[in-house]
């Protein structure tokens, strides 16, 4: 369980509907939170990173990077920019991507970032019918064909510890159903199902439907291959995994992502994606794929940020759920829209209200000297 309940959080949870307010209802109100979706944009985003003096701490971004092996490569790459970007580089990096995952390079589509992917993989498994999903999820890219009236999604509450219900999403496939999609870490909860529960379910729900399991914060987690679907595509199973370079290679402006699955899948997708990484996003790519100094670096900075945060969390007494990716969902006693509004004005930016989950607040790990400043506003903002 990786729910974290204190008898202060009870306490504070009480005006709010506290046990109401754990999983979110299924009320008129809940409906019209479902099709705006759970990530409406944010209205404070400056124009190239934060504002002078703001702690930006609302978008999940990884401030650590690009690496200094992308933007050498961004460098050198530029002054080839008058000319498209060369089918070989894409392969080397798809060759890159498939070696290590133990796939043929086939079975890879590099991206402009994984929400392209998801964006097209909903184009063309949405028309065939409901997209099946956890209530909380990142829905952006369904929704993406929804809004283009080419999909629907189904949402399955969920469980009592904020936890996605498998059980319940396998049940709601039928033979209609145009594709289920996951999100492990899931966002914005920061939950991960650990392989020994995502992987007979998946690969349950993949008899029946196509599965796209989302992992684009999985290289922050304790145990990687623990936990990645992976070798379900590898064992020929109707799998779609998604990854992306914007978290733990900090590199969410510069827009690469990639999917595994069979080759026959992936030919799908690729003749459904609308762009082509430029040529610094793809010479990036390939120069930090393997950079495990950079990757081992930053993944340190973002656990020590969530450490600080977890422990200012525990200290307040407040409920958060134990994360593995680089945000923290957490309660403050405070309606969202309210602690958001109130950390703005320390000109400190965090998530407000996803759907109709008042309660619960997202901050994400930016520096740690403006996660210091979160964790010294907090107390101070909800009276402690």
């Amino acid at each position: 369980m990786g729910y974290r309940l204190t008898r202060r959080g009870i306490l504070s949870g009480g005006a709010l509907g506290a046990a109401a307010s754990l999983t979110g209802c299924a009320t008129g109100a809940s409906s019209l939170a479902e099709a705006k979706g759970a990530f409406p944009p944010s209205a404070d985003l400056p124009l190239f990173g934060p504002a002078e003096g703001q702690a930006l701490l609302s978008r999940n971004e990884n401030p650590y990077g690009p690496s200094p092996s992308a933007l050498d490569a961004i460098s050198k790459s530029a002054t080839k920019g008058a000319y498209y970007t060369n089918a070989e580089a894409i392969q080397t990096l798809m060759k890159q991507i498939a070696d290590r995952h133990g796939v043929a390079p086939e079975q890879i589509v590099v991206t402009t970032g994984s929400g392209e992917a998801l964006s097209a993989i909903a184009l063309v498994y949405g028309p065939k019918g409901p997209i099946v999903a956890p209530r909380l999820f990142w829905d952006t890219t369904s929704l993406y064909a929804a809004n283009l009236g080419l999909a629907s999604i189904t949402r399955i509450p969920l469980t009592a510890d904020m936890e996605i219900d498998y059980a319940g999403i396998e049940a709601a496939i039928t033979p209609q159903t145009g594709m289920v999609q996951l999100c492990n870490p899931n966002n914005p909860t920061g939950l991960t199902t650990p392989g020994s529960v995502i992987r007979p379910a998946v690969a349950s729900m993949a008899a029946k439907t196509t599965v796209v399991v989302d992992e684009a914060y999985i290289e922050l987690t304790d145990d990687e291959s623990a936990i990645t679907c992976v070798p379900l595509v590898k064992e020929g199973k109707n799998v779609i995994i998604t990854r992306t370079f914007s978290k733990i290679y900090g590199m969410a402006g510069i827009r690469v992502g990639y999917t595994i699955s069979s080759a026959e899948t992936a030919a799908k997708i690729r003749a459904t994606v609308m762009s082509s990484a430029p040529c610094t996003s793809t010479a990036a790519a390939i120069a930090c794929y393997n950079d495990e100094a950079f990757i081992t670096y930053s993944k340190s900075k973002i656990v020590e940020g969530r450490q600080m945060v977890e422990a200012t969390l525990a200290t307040l007494g407040l409920p958060y759920l134990k994360s593995q990716t680089n945000f923290v969902y957490f309660q403050s006693g405070k309606p969202a829209n309210d602690l958001q509004k109130a950390m703005a004005a320390e000109k400190i930016s965090i998530r407000g209200q996803y759907m109709d989950y008042v309660p619960w607040s997202r901050v994400s790990m930016g520096k740690i000297e403006d996660v210091s400043r979160f964790c010294k506003t907090l107390p101070k903002l909800i009276g402690a």
